[in-house]
């Protein structure tokens, strides 16, 4: 059963979206987030402290297990997380986007509906339209060519307009999901835009006359590596920066400035490189900077390489 996680910024919950979600164990909450694993999720923000009362995100549920240092709490445990290029809004033009909302005849009763509602099911057919409209720019034909998707991609057939069409849409949304192609394109959709299509050593922005940039969305912690695709574990790169920083060649420091293996990166690289001393290009909103976990999870590699 797929199910809603609200997520409040600032709730005081140990939330990391990315990886867990902290609830109360509320019967209702636990049985919800119980019946989810193994399914999707998505999550949304409530207009509460600043959220965008939009859907952000979504991911698979592995696991629902008691906090051990709360024992009236719980985690649910996810993977394959995947941040939506463009949050979907909880209503758009008068129409709520969960069915259950939809039925309530008096508008303003709605925020009285979801009292108590932090975790709810959602038919799939809500989250199969919210899943498309949130990777609606990543999936559009026009933007094919700048973010390196072939259209539609070559190892996915095209998704009927509409749930219900064919039987297997679900079944179709999911390995979308999970489609590395999909989900790189997501990625660099992100993060170049966070970027403003610079790249964060040179400070060069080129894009070419199909508008699409030269610039490159590097994972700072792999994918391999358990690193997630969102923005805060990216970094803008150009093709020639982004081939070093993948083999340790150069680093982040703490205060985001550039570390350079002296001895194995020619100088007239360097020369295109901002000054050590000067912080690297990064975006005007200090939320989406590479988090420090996943700089120094590079740091730590790129120190090894240069012993």
């Amino acid at each position: 059963m797929k199910a809603v996680f609200d997520v409040k910024p600032g709730s005081g919950y140990d939330d990391d979206i990315t990886r867990r979600y902290q609830f109360p164990g509320k019967s209702d909450y636990l049985a919800a987030a119980r019946a989810a694993v193994g399914d999707w999720v998505l999550f949304r923000e409530p207009q509460r402290n600043g959220g965008r009362r939009a859907y952000i995100a979504t991911a698979r549920v592995l696991a629902v297990e008691r906090d051990a240092n709360q024992p009236d709490h719980f985690y649910a445990y996810v993977t394959d997380f995947l941040a939506f290029a463009t949050p979907v809004p909880f209503n758009r033009n008068g129409r709520y986007a969960e069915t259950a909302l939809r039925d309530i005849t008096n508008p303003s009763r709605v925020g009285q509906a979801l009292q108590g509602k932090s975790i709810r099911p959602i038919p799939a057919e809500d989250f199969a339209e919210i899943v498309l409209a949130g990777l609606s720019e990543t999936l559009a034909p026009e933007n094919a060519a700048r973010l390196g998707l072939d259209f539609p991609p070559a190892d996915f057939p095209p998704l009927p307009d509409l749930p219900g069409v064919a039987e297997d849409f679900d079944r179709r949304v999911e390995q979308l999901l999970v489609n590395r192609k999909i989900r790189d394109a997501n990625f660099r959709l992100e993060v170049c835009r966070a970027y403003d299509d610079r790249c964060a050593v040179t400070g060069l922005r080129i894009v070419n006359g199909g508008g699409r940039a030269e610039v490159q969305a590097a994972h700072v912690k792999p994918v391999a590596a358990g690193g997630p695709d969102v923005v805060q574990n990216g970094v803008a790169l150009s093709a020639t920066v982004h081939w070093l920083f993948d083999r340790h060649l150069i680093s982040i420091d703490e205060d985001y400035r550039l570390l350079v293996s002296h001895n194995r990166v020619p100088g007239e690289l360097r020369g295109l490189f901002r000054s050590e001393s000067e912080r690297l290009h990064l975006p005007n909103d200090r939320r989406l900077w590479p988090h420090p976990a996943f700089v120094a999870h590079h740091r730590e590699i790129y120190a090894g390489k240069a012993d």
